[in-house]
């Protein structure tokens, strides 16, 4: 690829504050936003990229123009005159306590709990049925509370623990070690630790992955050569040794490593993407003993879940696109030996080890079934789960004989059981006291056909008796990309839009992970197509069905789902009324770019691989094909301005294109979270105010002057 640059002063001629009003219709007067000259070529072909300049995140222009736009969108949502009360109810329905499902470590069990709108979860604990202590607490971290805990691991016998911090929800972590018993702060901090969990190794130290710090800014710049260390305790980190991942031959993107329960062995994967990996074990009992490769290549997806001995046991979906355990003995671990162990079914598995025991969890048509099996791969029974939704939780320590699982739905907030591995029996542990009626409200799943003729499940949730009149408020939410389910599960804030007597439909596209590999593999790179027709499809038919009409039509995702509504609104805007992109991968042709973004290409491919793979990524790239002329629907953009996931800049540029070029009275907004990234440890404050301003925006802009209900 070749790029001229015709260079501009870098002055107050980028950006003016100015009116710039569209049409005579329009109801906003936006900043003026420079276009610069900047033309790259790909394959022969020039692409203009007139809001380059965008993506210096570091820049005065840029923090201004983030300024401007701020000032332009809040001055409208404050004008909405629902807006407050639904700030309000939000703020009174999420004012509940809230129970993580306890977990033990040594001598006290753990829990996370929120008082209800505490910014941040607290982790509590208690020894035995003594009472309970407050042993982190991350609204300490920082006085806005958007300093966030990202990770807490103990060694084995709990006395030692380390925490990973997050400031302004960026994906670079610091690690606190301390005394479990008397929380004090046992050596310094480590710094410059991302995509990485903490894997102790006995209470000598521990295993971590991060990446070189890069040059320029570190929410921005790219991130390739991921590396795992091991830091011993009481030593500088400077000093820390480098295990895999130092040279040429060992260079991948995402590198992770962990100790097994036993203490025995080390586990390292690596992978060039976000999906398939290499495999490696070390044996940690034989001083000096090499790192032995499982799978040498990225063609699948493994992990060592268990082992007994030297036996382990491997999830994979090696041969096996819905996945399956098998077991081989590590002294000779390579696939040739491999025995199956629970083999695969029709159903997508998710596997968990507990209490001696193996869950098998199956997603049928993203509902959740769950299998207990023994050591020997023997069904002892089917968990008879509380009702139809998702579980999650079926694992623990080996020696535990009890452990909480978790279930909720789109209309049942999450509840906390505790269950009985010998006797499969389970009792009700924790269930949320919410102003909220479930038995108000159905959730019914639906099959449609999507323009090829594939069946897609949707799940269609709102009020008991609803008038199917064309005239109902409904999000379109979706996702469709890196082998990601979307399970049933109870939203705070979709319960106030549901309340509002509006629809919340979820469709389970392809590209997604509900039916394994395959369907994966189906919205990748030349086939990711089929995800906006299955996005599509899902609307027709929610619109053909009544339960709503283009007028009433909100389309929603975030990150991958982000690029989702991007690509759908540009192709179809007459479908939907309102458009919400939310932190979303909007540049098509330089994504890989930015920070780790280059993992990404199993799902999308880059504009460097060939011009069959260019053309086809500019040709859906929602950045390149906003067209001038087109009215299209009511837009709001969020993003944060430490996002260093998807950098906000493919955020900035959608705008700058939509404003430019949006025909008609169609408010084109873009609303930029400061001091936040790409929505983990979140705020609740914040959480609030922005779902406030999203569904006071959708409402609006769907002519309700005021609530619903």
């Amino acid at each position: 690829m070749k790029k001229y640059l015709v260079l501009f002063s870098l002055g107050a001629s980028i950006f003016a504050c100015k009116s710039q009003p569209k049409t005579e219709t329009s109801i906003v007067n936006y900043p003026i936003t420079h276009k610069s000259e900047i033309v790259d070529t790909y394959f022969e072909i020039p692409v203009a990229d007139p809001y380059r300049w965008l993506e210096d995140d570091m820049s005065e222009e840029t923090g201004a123009w983030v300024k401007a736009q701020n000032e332009v969108t809040f001055n409208y949502l404050e004008k909405i005159p629902f807006r407050e009360a639904l700030k309000q109810r939000l703020e009174k329905l999420w004012n509940y306590e809230k129970l993580g499902s306890p977990f033990k470590e040594g001598n006290y069990t753990y829990f996370y709990k929120n008082n209800g709108l505490q910014n941040q979860y607290v982790i509590y604990r208690k020894q035995g049925e003594g009472s309970e202590e407050v042993f982190l607490d991350p609204n300490t971290f920082s006085e806005d509370g958007t300093t966030s805990l990202a990770g807490l691991s103990f060694t084995k016998d709990g006395s030692l623990a380390a925490y990973l911090i997050s400031e302004g929800g960026s994906d670079w972590r610091k690690a606190i070690v301390i005394n479990a018993q008397t929380k004090e702060v046992v050596e310094d901090t480590l710094t410059d630790i991302k995509f990485s969990g903490i894997s102790w190794k006995g209470n000598e130290g521990f295993y971590y992955s991060s990446y070189d710090k890069p040059e320029g800014s570190e929410l921005s710049a790219k991130t390739d050569q991921h590396k795992v260390y091991y830091h011993k305790l009481g030593t500088s980190q400077k000093e820390d040794q480098l295990v895999y991942g130092g040279v040429d031959a060992e260079k991948h993107r995402y590198i992770g490593a962990s100790v097994s329960e036993d203490e025995r062995y080390l586990q390292i994967s690596a992978a060039v993407s976000t999906s398939g990996n290499k495999l490696f074990i070390k044996d940690l009992s034989k001083k000096d003993s090499p790192l032995v490769p499982i799978i040498e290549d990225t063609d699948s997806d493994n992990y060592i879940i268990e082992n007994e001995g030297s036996k382990l046991y491997i999830v994979t979906n090696r041969n096996a696109p819905n996945k399956r355990i098998v077991t081989v003995n590590a002294d000779n671990p390579a696939e040739e030996n491999w025995v199956d162990f629970i083999p695969e079914t029709e159903n997508v598995l998710t596997a968990g080890a507990g209490g001696g025991y193996f869950f098998a969890e199956y997603m049928v048509d993203a509902i959740s079934k769950v299998l207990q099996y023994d050591y020997e791969g023997n069904l002892i029974r089917e968990v008879r789960l509380p009702g139809v939704g998702s579980a999650s939780g079926f694992g623990g320590k080996k020696e535990n004989k009890e452990f909480y699982f978790s279930f909720t739905n789109y209309i049942i907030p999450g509840s906390s059981f505790k269950y009985n591995v010998e006797t499969g029996e389970y009792t009700s542990y924790w269930k949320p006291s919410i102003d909220f009626n479930s038995d108000d409200y159905e959730s019914n799943q639906f099959f449609y056909t999507s323009k090829d003729g594939t069946k897609v499940p949707m799940i269609i949730t709102h009020k008991k008796g609803l008038e199917l009149n064309g005239k109902n408020p409904t999000i379109l939410y979706g996702y469709g990309g890196f082998n990601i389910s979307l399970t049933p599960a109870f939203s705070i804030a979709n319960a106030v839009w549901l309340e509002q007597g509006g629809i919340y439909a979820v469709p389970n596209l392809r590209g997604g992970g509900e039916y394994g590999k395959k369907w994966h593999d189906a919205g990748t790179k030349m086939q990711k197509q089929n995800v906006f027709d299955d996005f599509i499809a899902a609307a027709e038919y929610l619109i053909d069905n009544k339960y709503t009409s283009s007028d009433y039509l909100a389309v929603r995702g975030g990150s991958n789902g982000g690029l989702l509504v991007g690509a759908t609104m540009t192709q179809r805007p007459d479908l939907m009324k309102v458009a919400l992109p939310a932190v979303g991968v909007l540049d098509m042709l330089r994504y890989h770019t930015f920070t780790a973004g280059a993992g990404w290409a199993y799902d999308y491919g880059t504009s460097e691989d060939s011009k069959e793979m260019f053309e086809y990524l500019k040709g859906y790239s929602p950045v390149h094909t906003i067209k001038e002329g087109v009215e299209y629907p009511a837009t709001l953009v969020t993003t944060g301005d430490h996002d260093d996931r998807v950098v906000p800049a493919h955020s900035f540029k959608f705008a700058a294109e939509l404003q430019d070029k949006q025909s008609g009275k169609n408010p084109t907004l873009i609303r930029i979270e400061t001091n936040a990234g790409h929505g983990a440890g979140t705020p609740v404050s914040k959480t609030i105010e922005q779902y406030a301003d999203i569904f006071a925006f959708t409402l609006y802009n769907m002519g309700f002057e005021k609530l619903p209900y």
